[in-house]
């Protein structure tokens, strides 16, 4: 999203950006990241989101955990798809192409020299 005018995003799309950057500021503080500190963040901020979004972040934050969820949003450079703030955030999956896209496509290379060893 970072490729995109904020104005042009939904405004679901800024409340779920709004969240993530919230909770990555909570987390780089080293705070604990709950509906009421996301909720309280976003207010000093001078912006609003609909009620369930601090809620939902926080839930799949305490679930997934926030190393766990950059890492998942961490592609190593490339342009892949976009992938949802704060990785996946709402539940989503991460988008294909990252990390974990890298190593599978080395795994299948590998696989595919040892056939050919094995000829």
């Amino acid at each position: 999203m970072s490729a995109v005018p904020v104005a042009s995003l939904t405004k679901e799309q800024q409340d779920e950006l709004l969240c993530t950057y919230a909770a990555l500021i909570l987390h780089d503080d080293g705070a604990e990241i709950s509906a009421q500190a996301m909720a309280s963040l976003i207010k000093a901020s001078g912006c609003n989101v609909e009620g369930y979004w601090p809620m939902l972040m926080a839930k799949m934050v305490s679930n997934v955990g926030m190393d766990a969820l950059i890492k998942m949003g961490s592609g190593a450079g490339g342009g892949g798809a976009a992938a949802g703030p704060a990785a996946g955030a709402a539940g989503e999956a991460p988008a294909a192409g990252g990390a974990a896209g890298g190593a599978a496509e080395k795994k299948k290379v590998e696989e595919e020299e040892e056939e050919e060893e094995m000829d």
